[in-house]
Formats: structure tokens, C-alpha cells, sequence
């Protein structure tokens, strides 16, 4: 199936052919045809699998027949948990409708507000949001969301696992109660499926990418090691292949700090994101990175969900994730769209327990390199 055969409009399918895209991602091809149609939509999709277009595309479509764009207040709201995100969302926004007069704009929080207001104010058909920037303009009468037709609640499980909950609880009631929502989770908990229930009705289903075939087509090995000897065996990984791409993982902020310096006393172009870092900074590390001016980048989990690069080669936990899902989440970054994938895991006794339970999870053996 292609684009064309989804029934898109001809402007649309204009910027998806200058960007090369012809054939739509499995949760596209469910998506947007059930979106299309205004029906409410649950969406249960990793990162990498193209959810954003499953969304923008309708979204873009339904809009551009509409009569009443083009006021000041916003008519689509996307609601994503992180700056990065927030931003790699509305790059793709303005991509999909730039041959349309729809105008979009991203919101976060972590730089002053200024610029941002002053884009508002010039008048805005779909806003990209983080919640409490969103809520502080909505506080100062900068926002309206009393025009929103088209809600979208995109990464909710990591919503949650952030703590926005109860952000996500204040804007609810401010949306206009006639909308189409569409409500994207990589994963299903009680707690999730309780929230779209809450949110959705009668929503048409979607589900793409279980767990066990995103992890059957990366490469994955396990490295047994003692803590004091990780950043020696990573400077050796890192050092096999001086062309690939890297993203490392660390647990902590201070954790991927640490691991950053003493690979720049090593020789090794790197980078650090995590949540302490200024939005500037973040900003010019992910453009390093996809422009390859460093291959390798240190993040925790958090500030990783703003990468999204197709041919990333290797992804390293250098220090275990909390739980099983993660790890998922993590190597799934790798592997895309046709390219192969390696993934890493750096093992020291106390992470044993865990291994088990990704093994568990993956149905998955990971291959015990040392």
C-alpha cells in the first residue's frame, strides 16, 4: 500500500514525496484511514514505528477543510512528555503541512517564554506542548484550548512514569468535550488502560511492534563486567568501529556526566544530555549527533526519547535499566527501517535479577560475549 492509496490530500503527499516517503509504517497504514474519519483512536506504538505521522497526517487533513483555521487560538493540541520530543514532533508537523496555510508551534518549558508567546500571539492552528508550559500560558490567559477539535496524548505511559498525571488531570477539563482524541502508548498497564478509558470513546484500536519482533531483528550481546572496569570496556567497543553511531545509556544525570568526561579524556568525541542541562545545550547535542560531528552520545532515559535518528548502528546500556520494559525501549532505537542494529548490555553481578527478567519479557537469550 502507498500513501496515495490512503486517501491523502494532495498537498500532504506533496511534502511526504520531497521527503522520500512513499510507503506508509504498519501503524500509518492503521491509523490514518480510522483518524480520517474523526473516530477517537488508541494507538499502542514504540517509538520508531512512525506514530507520529499516524497522527499529524489526519490531524493536518481534517484541518485543512476546515473553514475557522487561521484564528489566534490553536484548533490541535499534541501533549508529549519531553522538550526534545516536543520539538522532533513539530519539525514533523511543519514538514507534513508545509504546503498548507496551517500554522504550528512547539511549547516547552526549561527557556524563557517570550519567543514562544510571541508565536502564539501571531495565531496558531496545531500546538506541540510539554504539560507545564502548557498550563503556565493556559495560568497567564496566553492559551485557550476552548477551540481544540483534534486532542492528542502522545507517549502516555511515559507521562505517567514522568509524574504529569496530574498536569495531564488539569488540561482534561479544559478541552472542549466534542473532540477526536488520539491516545498513543507503547505499552498497556492497568494504570494506562484506566486513563484512555477515561479519555476515548468508542476509539478504534491499534496495535503495532510487539515486544519480542522489535528485539528479534537487533543484534543483541551481554558483557559481564565489574563496575570498575565498564568505561575501559566501552572505550574498547566504542574503539572497534570509529565510524558507528553510539548512544550509551546511564542511569543517572551525574552517571552520564562522569561517563561523557572520562570518554573525552579518552580521545572520544562525545556528548551528555540529561534534564540539567540548558535546552540550548540539548539542542546543540542532538544536531552533533545527527550531523555526525560526535558519534557517540551519553543519555539517561528521559532525555533520550528526543533521538530519533533511523541509522543508529549500536545502542549501549552501560548501566541497567530500572525494569525490563525499558530495556526494550532503549535497544528499540536501533535496527530501523531496514538498517541493522547492535545492542549492548554491560552485566555486573547485582544486575543478574534483571537480565532474567528482560529475558522473560523479549523471550529473547541475550548472547554472553564475556
Amino acid at each position: 500500500m502507498t500513501f496515495k492509496e490512503l486517501n491523502i490530500a494532495e498537498p500532504i503527499l506533496k511534502a511526504l514525496q520531497a521527503k522520500h516517503y512513499e510507503t506508509p509504517t504498519p501503524i500509518q497504514e492503521q491509523a490514518i484511514p480510522a483518524a480520517l474519519t474523526g473516530r477517537d483512536l488508541l494507538g499502542i506504538a514504540q517509538t520508531g514505528t512512525g506514530k507520529t505521522a499516524a497522527f499529524a497526517i489526519p490531524i493536518i487533513q481534517q484541518l485543512m477543510s476546515a473553514a475557522d483555521t487561521g484564528g489566534r487560538q490553536p484548533k490541535a493540541l499534541v501533549l508529549t512528555p519531553t522538550r526534545e520530543l516536543a520539538i522532533q514532533i513539530e519539525e514533523c508537523v511543519e514538514d507534513y503541512a508545509k504546503n498548507t496555510r496551517l500554522r504550528s508551534c512547539v511549547i516547552f518549558g526549561g527557556v524563557k517564554q517570550g519567543a514562544q508567546v510571541s508565536q502564539l500571539q501571531r495565531g496558531v492552528d496545531i500546538l506541540i506542548a510539554t504539560p507545564g508550559r502548557l498550563l503556565d500560558l493556559i495560568g497567564q490567559h496566553i492559551i485557550s484550548l476552548e477551540q481544540i477539535r483534534h486532542f492528542v496524548l502522545d507517549e502516555a505511559d511515559r507521562m505517567l512514569d514522568m509524574g504529569f498525571i496530574h498536569d495531564i488531570k488539569r488540561i482534561i477539563p479544559l478541552l472542549p468535550k466534542r473532540r477526536q482524541t488520539l491516545f498513543f502508548s507503547a505499552t498497556m498497564p492497568e494504570s494506562i488502560a484506566t486513563l484512555s478509558k477515561s479519555l476515548l470513546y468508542k476509539p478504534q484500536r491499534v496495535e503495532v511492534a510487539p515486544v519480542s519482533s522489535v528485539v528479534d531483528t537487533i543484534d543483541q550481546r551481554l558483557y559481564l563486567v565489574e563496575k570498575p572496569e565498564k568505561v575501559d570496556l566501552l572505550v574498547k567497543v566504542l574503539g572497534t568501529d570509529r565510524q558507528n553511531t553510539a548512544l550509551v545509556f546511564a542511569r543517572t544525570k551525574h552517571g552520564a556526566d562522569k561517563i561523557a568526561k572520562k570518554l573525552k579524556a579518552r580521545g572520544i568525541n562525545c556528548d551528555a544530555i540529561h534534564g540539567n542541562k540548558s535546552q540550548n545545550a540539548r539542542q546543540r547535542a542532538l544536531s552533533n549527533f545527527k550531523s555526525k560531528k560526535t558519534r557517540v552520545i551519553i543519555a539517561t532515559d528521559i532525555a533520550a526519547r528526543g533521538i530519533d535518528i533511523d541509522d543508529l548502528q549500536l545502542v549501549v546500556n552501560f548501566d541497567m535499566p530500572d525494569v525490563a520494559e525499558t530495556y526494550v525501549h532503549r535497544i528499540g532505537r536501533t535496527g530501523r527501517a531496514g538498517h541493522s542494529g547492535v545492542a549492548l548490555t554491560f552485566c555486573t553481578k547485582e544486575d543478574y535479577p534483571m537480565v532474567r527478567d528482560i529475558q522473560k519479557l523479549t523471550g529473547h537469550k541475550l548472547s554472553r560475549v564475556q
